[in-house]
């Protein structure tokens, strides 16, 4: 009988993973309204592949502007807190580990998923295109459409999301999550800034890499 190194411990920064297998992030948008929080059917959803020896969640926003998709988790609330903590001790109870997806979609978001219905926010007022977010329509009911028109962060307001990003951090720390993840690609906040195509701010978040990198750079560099 030949033994698969998938089924064998290994180690990951201080854990030791009890297997392998691994569980990408997928958006389930499952969260109970209002305030997108987490509850018992996604503790239950987790807790039944937490036989994977590695979890990190679906895309958590880190603040309510950070949402593209109805009905997806956050993680910037006390709630929202109170409701991962259940994922968490579901996860921890079959010995798996876990870490919280950060997430932020810039502008793939509609004015209908904004506080008090505003421009979805960029690094540069450029539409997307070639892409659709999940708006609700009614009560449990939603429909596929296309990102509104996105403003400009302020330079303070990068600032400000920097900071951000650190508190989701200090807040999945207080749900029980053992880790996080920065979503950095698909076009989303991050990718924004960090794309040419996106970017063309002239201020000390845009034009050369090292500037568009900027704002990863300074989340990463966070005293956490």
């Amino acid at each position: 009988m030949t033994f698969s190194p998938l089924f064998e411990t290994t180690k990951l920064g201080p854990y030791t993973l009890k297997n392998r297998i691994v569980l990408p992030p997928l958006t389930r948008s499952r969260s109970s309204q209002p305030g997108n929080v987490p509850n018992k059917l996604m503790a239950n959803y987790y807790a039944q592949r937490a036989g994977a020896g590695f979890m990190v969640t679906e895309g958590t926003q880190i603040e309510p502007r950070g949402q593209g998709y109805a009905w997806t988790p956050g993680i910037h609330s006390e709630e929202q807190v109170q409701g991962w903590k259940q994922v968490t001790k579901a996860v921890h109870e079959q010995d798996s580990i876990i870490f919280c997806q950060l997430w932020h979609v810039g502008r793939v978001s509609h004015t209908s998923l904004q506080p008090n219905q505003a421009a979805p926010v960029s690094p540069s007022a450029i539409k997307a295109d070639a892409v659709k977010v999940f708006i609700e329509t009614a009560p449990e009911q939603g429909e596929l459409a296309d990102p509104s028109e996105p403003r400009a962060l302020s330079t303070s307001e990068v600032e400000a999301l920097v900071k951000m990003y650190k508190q989701a951090a200090i807040n999945a720390k207080a749900a029980g999550f053992d880790g996080v993840e920065l979503h950095c690609a698909n076009g989303y906040l991050v990718n924004q800034f960090i794309s040419e195509h996106t970017n063309d701010r002239t201020d000390k978040y845009g034009g050369s890499l090292e500037n568009r990198l900027r704002f990863l750079k300074e989340i990463t560099q966070e005293n956490y």
